[in-house]
């Protein structure tokens, strides 16, 4: 039986105040609003000028791949200079301190006697050097992300040139299934290959996953339909944001959310660290049951 607790957080707006791209806009002069504005606006300008469908997720990686060349807008952006950018990034408060306090939870001999360990996992569909660079990266046990693959320029410096790895909102329920299958730690066994349940490394039932709004409802609802918990944050005084949450779960996508800080003592903070208690206590208890029905009735006399 597995005894892996796993928490998949979301990036941007949910770890992250802001979007990572944030630094790099800042240190280009770029204007994040009508950058964005531009990106959402590319669909529909492909799709007129071209019959081209495009996808909406990840259709900005291409753009940035555009604005690294010597005209664009971050000319000479290359991954080395994305993972700096993720030292910049502005982290709500909390992390990454919550990180360890959820692996806490289990520290006592009840636990660690059925080898009951946490472990945090990052999927976005933004970029994963970013992330990599970032100070969290050493208390997550895996990161999916966008990835660009490098060229070199007319003077020898390398630049992101093409798309290596996309992930869209959609297909963060393939990283949700690589986790349940324990891909990251075997990489060799196939996502769609067919794994018995009590096989899995990591349980639907066990997993957490934590985002900040509807385009992480799929992620959401694969989740939910295998047994595992939901939780979404908003951001402080976002009215906007709120309202979106609470719709969520008043549609039953999400089990509970809160003000987008995970410091001791927070509504995130304390459900989320009592959720994992609440996991771990359900796994010692299937395992004393199992052990009781695996053992059969002493013998004893026909009377």
């Amino acid at each position: 039986m597995s005894n892996i607790i796993a928490l998949v957080w979301d990036f941007d707006k949910t770890l992250v105040d802001g979007y990572m791209q944030d630094p790099i806009f800042e240190k280009y002069d770029v204007v994040s609003k009508d950058y964005w504005r531009m990106i959402n606006n590319l669909p529909q300008k492909y799709k007129e000028e071209q019959d081209v469908e495009v996808n909406k997720d990840t259709i900005y990686l291409n753009q940035f791949i555009k604005d690294a060349r010597p005209d664009g807008c971050f000319p000479g952006l290359n991954n080395e200079q994305l993972k700096d950018f993720g030292k910049e990034l502005k982290f709500y408060k909390g992390v990454p301190d919550i990180f360890e306090a959820v692996k806490r939870v289990v520290d006592q001999d009840a636990y660690r006697e059925r080898d009951i360990h946490v472990e945090n996992y990052v999927v976005s569909t933004g970029m994963s050097k970013v992330i990599q660079g970032s100070k969290i990266e050493p208390y997550m046990k895996h990161i999916w992300g966008c990835e660009f693959i490098e060229d070199e320029n007319e003077n020898g410096q390398k630049v992101i040139s093409e798309l290596g790895y996309t992930i869209d909102n959609t297909s963060k329920t393939r990283a949700l299934f690589e986790i349940n299958k324990g891909i990251p730690e075997t990489p060799n066994i196939d996502v769609n290959a067919k794994v018995p349940e009590e096989l899995r490394r990591v349980q639907f039932k066990n997993m957490i996953y934590i985002a900040d709004g509807p385009s992480d409802i799929p992620a959401f609802s694969v989740v939910k339909r295998y047994g595992g918990a939901t939780f979404a944050v908003y951001p402080k005084h976002d009215e906007k944001a709120f309202d979106q949450v609470e719709q969520m779960r008043r549609d039953e996508r999400i089990d509970m959310y809160a003000e987008a800080d995970y410091s001791e003592g927070t509504t995130a903070y304390m459900w989320l660290t009592h959720k994992v208690k609440l996991l771990a206590e359900g796994i010692v208890q299937r395992e004393k049951k199992r052990l009781e029905e695996s053992i059969s009735s002493a013998p004893h006399h026909i009377s």
